[in-house]
């Protein structure tokens, strides 16, 4: 059974690495490879659109302690992939975790090729234990995967359609499907049910309040999919 983490006893507003530091109790060299993270984003988004203009401002919060987030609600997982990992969020804050917490890997997919080199440059630059995958999610087929995770991907429905070759596959323990979604969840939710059957907890985001995430577990295809 999984179990949410406890809210953190910070601020919204700033957020920046020692609260995250606090908030996750992640360890001062962990810290010091999301800065690094944060500095590689930095440079390449010059060359290419990797994320918004207030991405890195943001960053402490918006897109690292929302990635992180995900780590403890399946701590005995060590096989995930990131669906649609664009700039690496939440795949590359979650190999950074594992690296210093000493178990887990991350199968990152992403089928824009640029996307893909920056996502090899930061695993390569900060020896994390993930493998980068340049390929449509639909159509990745990688083994042993226990957490499936995206954010900002697509609609859950079609979401689920990326998911099912690694999400349908049973197993034991099952796999799992935690997805980051917004304050439109509930519709997505609604759609997903005319195509899908599957059971769905809604945990709420610990770094914004009108965030959610979905986890997803026992899905089948449909009788009308």
């Amino acid at each position: 059974m999984f179990a949410a983490p406890a809210p953190p006893d910070v601020p919204p507003f700033p957020f920046g690495p020692d609260d995250f530091a606090r908030a996750t109790g992640c360890s001062p060299a962990a810290l010091d490879d999301l800065r690094a993270f944060r500095e590689l984003l930095a440079t390449w988004n010059e060359r290419m659109n990797l994320v918004g203009p207030s991405a890195l401002e943001a960053f402490w919060l918006r897109h690292a302690y929302d990635s992180a987030q995900l780590a403890p609600m399946e701590p005995h997982a060590d096989v995930w992939a990131d669906l649609g990992a664009g700039a690496g969020f939440p795949g590359l804050v979650l190999a950074i975790l594992f690296k210093h917490r000493g178990h887990g890997q991350v199968h990152l997919v992403e089928s824009m090729a640029k996307r893909c080199l920056f996502l090899r440059e930061v695993v390569g630059a900060l020896a994390l234990p993930a493998e980068v995958h340049n390929r449509r999610a639909e159509e990745t087929r990688i083994a042993g995967v226990q957490v499936v995770v995206a954010r900002a991907c697509a609609p859950m429905v079609r979401l689920l359609d990326y998911a099912w070759p690694m999400l349908g596959k049973g197993g034991t323990p099952a796999p799992v499907g935690l997805f980051l979604k917004g304050k439109g969840a509930e519709e997505e939710l609604t759609e997903a049910a005319r195509m899908w059957d599957f059971h769905a907890d809604r945990i709420p985001s610990l770094s914004d309040p009108s965030g959610q995430i979905i986890r997803i577990e026992r899905l089948r295809r449909g009788k009308h999919s």
